[in-house]
C-alpha cells in the first residue's frame, strides 16, 4: 500500500497521507514520497497543492516517527533531517500549500501544517506541539515556523505543556485561517483553491517568496547562533533523553530526572 496518494485536478494538486497503521507518522519514507510528489507538481506547475489525510482520519499525523531517533549521543534533529527537507519544500513551492486538517496533529506535523501558507481545519482537530512529553530538543528552524504561526506566548505554552490546542481556540488566535464543519471540509477548501489557482500564478509565487524571505528575517549574531545550538545538546546528551525514548518505545510514561 503506498503511504501516500496523489491526484490532479484543474491546476491543483492533492497530497493524502495514507498509513493509518501508524497514524501517518513522518518516518523517512513517508516524508520522501511528499517531497517527491511535491517536486512533481512543481514540474507540472499546479497552482495549488492541497496536503491532507484520508476522510475520517482520527490522525492528521501523529508527527516525527519516534522510532527513527538515535538513543543518544546524536542531534536527532538536524538539517539534514528528512522533516527539516519536507517544510522547506513546502515554504519554497512556487505555490500555496493548504493544510486541510482532519484529526489530531501532534509534533512535527504541527509544523508541517503551521510551514503550510494556509490552514483550513474541522472543530475537532487539535494542534499539539509534544517534545517536552519524551525530552527530544526541537530544532531551532522549527522554533521559527511556529513563531511565524502563532504568537511568541502561544509557542511557549505549546512548547511547555505539550498540550493540544483546539481548532477553535487556534482560529481565534489567527494560527488557522478557516474552521469548517468536517462534511463542508473538502468542498471548502476545494472552492479556496479553485480561487487561488484562478488568479495570476506568477504574482501569487513572487509574493510568497517575498513573505517567504521577510518571515525569516530574524537578525542573530553568531554567538547567539552558537548559544541557541550549544542548548540542544544539553538534551540530546542527557539521559533525560535516552529515558524519553526508552519510554516511547516500551509505551509507558517516562520518568524525568532532569539531568
Amino acid at each position: 500500500m503506498p503511504l501516500i496518494l496523489t491526484s490532479v485536478e484543474e491546476n491543483i494538486g492533492f497530497i493524502t497521507l495514507n498509513h493509518d497503521e501508524k497514524r501517518n507518522a513522518l518516518s523517512e519514507p513517508l516524508v520522501r514520497d511528499i517531497i517527491g510528489a511535491l517536486a512533481d507538481f512543481r514540474r507540472q506547475q499546479l497552482r495549488v497543492v492541497v496536503l491532507r489525510a484520508r476522510p475520517g482520519a482520527k490522525v492528521w499525523s501523529a508527527g516525527h516517527d519516534v522510532s527513527e531517533l538515535p538513543e543518544s549521543r546524536r542531534d536527532p534533529l538536524g538539517w539534514d533531517d528528512p522533516l527539516r527537507h519536507l517544510i522547506r519544500e513546502i515554504e519554497t513551492f512556487p505555490a500555496p500549500v493548504i493544510a486541510m486538517i482532519e484529526g489530531t496533529v501532534w509534533g512535527g506535523a504541527c509544523e508541517t501544517a503551521f510551514a503550510c501558507d494556509l490552514i483550513v481545519a474541522t472543530p475537532k482537530s487539535t494542534f499539539a506541539v509534544t517534545p517536552a512529553k519524551i525530552g527530544v530538543p526541537y530544532n531551532v528552524s522549527g522554533m521559527v515556523t511556529f513563531m511565524n504561526a502563532a504568537v511568541l506566548r502561544i509557542v511557549k505554552e505549546m512548547a511547555f505543556t505539550a498540550q493540544p490546542i483546539a481548532a477553535e481556540r487556534a482560529e481565534r488566535l489567527g494560527v488557522i485561517n478557516y474552521l469548517v464543519p468536517v462534511a463542508e471540509l473538502e468542498p471548502f477548501t476545494l472552492t479556496l483553491a479553485r480561487q487561488i489557482a484562478a488568479n495570476s500564478p506568477l504574482s501569487i509565487s513572487v509574493m510568497k517568496e517575498q513573505l517567504r524571505i521577510l518571515a525569516g528575517a530574524r537578525p542573530m549574531s553568531p554567538q547567539g547562533f552558537e548559544r541557541v545550538q550549544g542548548l540542544r545538546r544539553i538534551v540530546y546528551d542527557s539521559q533525560d533523553y535516552r529515558e524519553g525514548i526508552q519510554a516511547f518505545k516500551e509505551k509507558r510514561k517516562p520518568v524525568f530526572k532532569g539531568s
